[in-house]
């Protein structure tokens, strides 16, 4: 009898966790509006000759990502990228609390791979910005790998291609990467920036925390222009 119980124990243990995931209704998934972004190349967007660089390590699960691209970075787009001055790029340090980009199988590191595969669609900034659109908390079903199937679909991904990309783990180094460099640079949290620049030959970088205001990066992106020699 106490075989028998283990089996039944054992049986409703994989039922529950693995099939019922599969079976669990996944939430609804909103429509997003792309910002427009000029000369966007993958993950960079803008003039790859820019004077500047602005490199943002971000997570797609974090609130206060989602509220920087939100209310600031369309306007460093329009300040700056537009006018050839900088050019920005996306990546993915993950949730940098847990450390868990590192670990895989989780929400942060299947947004940025999903993301990284809409790429080779030319679609990073499509997909960008529907994840952030579709974001419902941490670790609370946002970027289930079904639910990253139904976001891509809505972007109009060739779901072939996608999930070719995504199910062979095609990026997962790429995020890990991501990570590495993020914490090679000095991340404390994210959102976290790198502005870098040349003046007079010497590579320069200058660090921002957060989810600043449009003030904190115009002062310090105007300030790298001048430097740079950049009227």
């Amino acid at each position: 009898m106490i075989t028998i119980g283990l089996i039944v124990v054992g049986a409703f243990l994989l039922v529950f966790f693995f099939v019922y995931p599969q079976l669990k209704p996944i939430a609804a998934v909103q429509a997003s509006t792309p910002n427009v972004r000029p000369q966007a190349d993958r993950d960079p967007t803008g003039d790859p000759n820019a004077p500047v660089k602005l490199t943002e390590f971000s997570d797609f699960q974090c609130p206060f990502c989602k509220n920087f691209w939100r209310d600031t970075e369309p306007q460093i787009i329009e300040a700056y990228v537009k006018t050839g001055k900088l050019q920005y790029t996306y990546r993915s340090a993950g949730n940098w609390v847990s450390g868990n980009i590192a670990q895989g199988g989780f929400e942060s590191q299947n947004s940025a791979m999903a993301a990284y595969c809409a790429a080779d669609q030319n679609k990073f900034w499509e997909m960008h910005d529907a994840l952030f659109t579709n974001v419902i908390g941490e670790d609370a079903g946002s970027f289930t790998a079904r639910r990253l199937q139904a976001i891509a679909q809505g972007i109009g991904l060739d779901m072939n291609a996608y999930n070719s990309c995504f199910s062979s783990n095609k990026y997962k180094s790429q995020t890990e990467q991501d990570f590495n460099d993020a914490r090679a640079a000095g991340i404390q949290g994210t959102p976290f920036f790198v502005i870098s620049y040349t003046v007079n030959g010497q590579a320069k970088t200058v660090n921002v925390n957060g989810a600043q205001s449009f003030s904190v990066f115009q002062q310090e992106i105007d300030k790298a222009l001048s430097e740079a020699g950049v009227k």
